[in-house]
């Protein structure tokens, strides 16, 4: 499984909201500059969080983006999770209506690997908030 750019981009711009805005709001172009993510894409993805609540806005001159929550209430899987949709290692795991389920559900004996995948990868994901990336990019020195 690969991660899109979206959830990739989504978990840096929200890491470089928290960690370089000082608590003022951060303009779109100061994100994209220092993420080297094209400020196109970032609005979009930005749009997602700010539906999620993961970030606001403010308009005007003074305005930009800021976190709808404290870092360390946002985990980087709510981030993946508003950026992409379900954290799912394979298609037929997305969906949680019985009557869209794969019709081989019932008999496949690879289902529960993917569910047990899944679910670990999802944990883990949701072990690691944002305020920890924060200070691990202290240790690092950034």
């Amino acid at each position: 499984m690969k991660l899109s750019t979206r959830g990739r981009y989504g978990v840096r711009a929200v890491f470089d909201i928290a960690y370089y805005s000082g608590g003022q709001p951060v303009q779109i172009k100061s994100i994209a500059d220092r993420q080297e993510i094209p400020v196109r894409y970032l609005e979009q993805i930005l749009n997602r969080l700010r539906r999620a609540g993961i970030v606001n806005t403010i308009r005007g001159p003074k305005g930009g983006y800021y976190l709808g929550k404290s870092p360390s209430e946002i985990t980087v899987a709510d981030v993946v999770r508003a950026a992409e949709g379900p954290l799912s290692l394979v298609r037929c795991r997305e969906t949680r209506r019985k009557d869209q389920e794969c019709h081989r559900a019932p008999t496949c004996v690879a289902k529960p690997i993917w569910d047990e995948a899944s679910k670990r990868l999802t944990e883990y994901l949701a072990s690691i908030t944002i305020e920890d990336m924060c200070s691990k990019a202290k240790t690092m020195g950034l």
